[in-house]
């Protein structure tokens, strides 16, 4: 093997140690292991990738021109946005990395003597759960066919094409900055550029529509549906962050309407709920509600018309009704998440907290599969080239390895490792400790949940009566003390605590398990009042026909429920993340009294900045981030100035942001205008400011500069695809 072989130009690159054994990596996590005895492979057979699979794979394998002189070598990179519809697409990308070895001019130069010998091109079909491969050689041709679950090999017909493409789309439109698909060596690319190709998308997604519920869901959601899918969020984002719903209401519509035909209303009807939610988006509201009056009365159980009404009303400031509409889509639709979830936030606007805590704790929760990935083998070799126009730029600056060190405390917080449901949850957790505080949240827990010293004097008090015994004999449980944040500088002991970084916030932690149940009794217990509650919370709010002396009490042992393991443990994340923020804030104002610089890294600048953005501290964590980018260049940073100087209308900071971050995707070979996080914020601009505005900021740079081409590929795509604000 040798490791002498000229790079490809601008292409990252990892060197195989064995040819061939990216693919066959792929191969094998694509495979499930079935015995040869096995029968014949049915639809039932569970593969490894569950989505929407992993990213496209592109192998170089590179041969010298003499031969005998060294042994061929093999590297391959990760890449979206390619036209994957047919064999000679995908072979036009090939067949330009064949051409693009960066070979030294001369005769005599030692890499001169190198051509590109093969080519191969791994795209993942997730309908049909086969990998369609591409393999192009020279001199020899194009062979193209599919790989399925067995690693047998089958010929490739003309609705395995238009599934192949469809399902490079969408992962190139949903992953496109997903921080769960964040790879290295990953080439991306417009899936769209240019209107004509959109068409085709659209007539692909409304061929392909009904068998959207076979890619999956979003973690939130319990089971796919035709109208919960990857393939519907895909064209609701897309379509979306370029403020151009017209095009997917368009999309639903005829959809709606072939399915009238064949189907009748009742499938018709589930559509509409995507056709008004387009409505919405474009403004055009006494259509949705034409449309969503017509979709009710044939279906009136049908939650995700119900949600649709839900965030139109709460965007109107009628809360009270959204809470109505929302209970009515629990009792719909119970096992779902994001049912209950929606009901706990609409429970939140109308300051029900009780009510929310208790609606949160009913919340099934759901395994968060993690995006599908294929380990690979570890290669011998990296190559990460950098444009030469980035490096002259200097718009991204060069890190100090003191910068990215950071606190073990701050690294160690559990919170940003949450996912799917799990990381909803904690985010309406935090929604509410907001608006009523951490001294409120803990007695509102206190009195709606049993505590471990009631679990306890329940256990030593009442061992021999049933619940009944206990609500007759209206005895009175005496409440937990209630937990306290206390920051003195009257005591020493305290003083020294601070200097420590020891100031902590004392609570009570809750154990349900005891030494005289067993765990299984315990959790026949739990499901028991877990099956209760969600048929009570759904109905009414808890305090709602309380009267004064239970309030003031708090409710007896047998009204209260029990806390589920979870939340449980979310209340301890949350515990973490408070207590962490409340020592930052006390070192600030400490430092500050005392007139003293207060000084941390940029990666703990960073964190902070994190943090108070999850305590919905926003103007703190727009300083923590500032500070973090004082300190070092931070793509996350930047990012999240840029989303919240969008929301502000603030067109200086956000272009500025959004000038270093167009510098740094380029950097790591992400060419793709949109859709990406960039263009989503800047086109909030665009709708407000007029495109023409940013277009005189960018010439405003300065002449022949390289960003102003990068930044007027944004503008040519507003003004090609009639994104909204295009037209001033």
């Amino acid at each position: 093997m040798s490791l002498d072989a000229p790079w490809l130009k601008e292409c990252p690159e990892f060197v195989e140690l064995e040819i061939g054994e990216s693919i066959a990596s792929r191969t094998e996590t694509l495979c499930t292991h079935i015995s040869h005895r096995s029968p014949p492979i049915s639809r039932h057979v569970a593969a490894t990738f569950r989505e929407l699979g992993p990213p496209d794979l592109c192998h170089i394998i590179k041969s010298p021109t003499r031969v005998g002189t060294t042994k061929d070598s093999a590297s391959y990179h990760y890449v979206s946005g390619i036209d994957a519809s047919s064999s000679a697409s995908i072979a036009i990308y090939l067949n330009e990395l064949l051409r693009s070895l960066d070979l030294p001019q001369g005769w005599f130069t030692a890499n001169a003597g190198w051509k590109v010998k093969s080519g191969t091109y791994c795209c993942y079909n997730a309908f049909s759960r086969v990998d369609v491969r591409v393999q192009v050689r020279i001199p020899g041709g194009v062979d193209s066919y599919a790989i399925d679950l067995r690693g047998e090999r089958h010929e490739l017909t003309s609705s395995l094409w238009l599934e192949t493409y469809l399902s490079a789309h969408l992962r190139s439109i949903l992953y496109a900055d997903d921080p769960n698909y964040k790879l290295y060596g990953y080439r991306k690319y417009d899936p769209i550029p240019k209107p004509e190709d959109e068409e085709r998308f659209l007539a692909a997604c409304e061929e392909l529509f009904e068998k959207g519920w076979q890619l999956g869901s979003d973690p939130e959601i319990q089971v796919a549906t035709p109208i919960s899918n990857h393939l519907t969020s895909a064209i609701l984002k897309y379509f979306g962050d370029s403020g151009r719903m017209s095009r997917a209401a368009n999309l639903f519509e005829k959809i709606a309407e072939n399915q009238r035909k064949t189907y009748g209303e009742g499938h018709a009807s589930e559509v509409d709920a995507l056709t008004a939610k387009a409505y919405i988006g474009m403004h055009e509201e006494t259509l949705a509600i034409r449309t969503l009056n017509r979709a009710l009365t044939v279906s009136p159980q049908s939650w995700q018309l119900l949600h649709v009404q839900v965030d139109f009303l709460r965007a109107k400031g009628k809360m009270e009704w959204a809470v109505q509409l929302a209970r009515q889509a629990v009792e719909c639709s119970p096992s779902e998440f994001v049912t209950w979830a929606k009901l706990t936030d609409c429970l939140i606007d109308i300051e029900d907290y009780e009510s929310a805590l208790l609606t949160l704790n009913s919340c099934p929760m759901f395994t968060y599969n993690e995006r599908d990935l294929h380990r690979m083998p570890t290669p011998i070799k990296n190559h990460f080239p950098i444009k030469k126009w980035v490096i002259e730029s200097n718009l991204i600056d060069d890190d100090s390895p003191r910068e990215n060190e950071a606190d073990i405390t701050l690294l160690r917080l559990p919170a940003p490792s949450l996912r799917g449901t799990f990381a909803r949850a904690y985010e309406l957790l935090t929604r509410l400790n907001n608006a009523i505080g951490w001294d409120d949240l803990l007695k509102i827990r206190s009195k709606v949940f049993v505590m471990e010293e009631e679990y306890r004097q329940h256990k030593t008090d009442g061992s021999n009566a049933t619940d009944t015994d206990m609500s007759t004999k209206s005895q009175v449980i005496k409440q937990p003390a209630i937990p306290t944040i206390k920051i003195s500088s009257d005591s020493d002991h305290e003083r020294e605590q601070f200097k420590k970084g020891g100031l902590d916030l004392h609570m009570e932690k809750v154990d349900t398990t005891s030494n005289d149940k067993s765990e299984e009794q315990e959790q026949e217990e739990q499901n028991e009042d877990k099956s209760q509650e969600d048929k009570s919370t759904a109905k009414a709010p808890v305090n709602g026909d309380t009267n004064d002396d239970d309030t003031s009490r708090g409710l007896s042992f047998s009204d209260k429920k029990l806390c589920e393991r979870w939340l449980d443990n979310l209340m301890l994340v949350l515990y973490e993340d408070l207590r962490v923020l409340t020592i930052y804030k006390a070192e600030r104002s400490h430092f500050k009294s005392q007139q003293m610089q207060y000084r941390k890294t940029g990666t703990e600048w960073e964190i902070i900045g994190d943090l108070c953005l999850r305590m919905h501290n926003k103007e703190e964590s727009k300083e923590a981030y500032q500070k973090c980018l004082d300190l070092k260049f931070s793509a996350k940073s930047f990012m999240k100035l840029l989303e919240i100087y969008a929301a502000e209308g603030n067109t200086q900071k956000s272009f500025a942001a959004a000038t270093r971050l167009i510098a740094y995707n380029s950097r790591w070979y992400n060419e793709s205008v949109y859709p990406n996080f960039v263009s989503s914020q800047l086109f909030k601009i665009v709708k407000l400011e007029g495109v023409q505005k940013l277009i005189f900021m960018t010439m405003s740079l300065g002449n022949d500069l390289p960003i102003q081409t990068q930044l007027s590929r944004y503008w040519d795509y507003v003004k090609n695809f009639k994104v909204e604000g295009e037209a001033f």
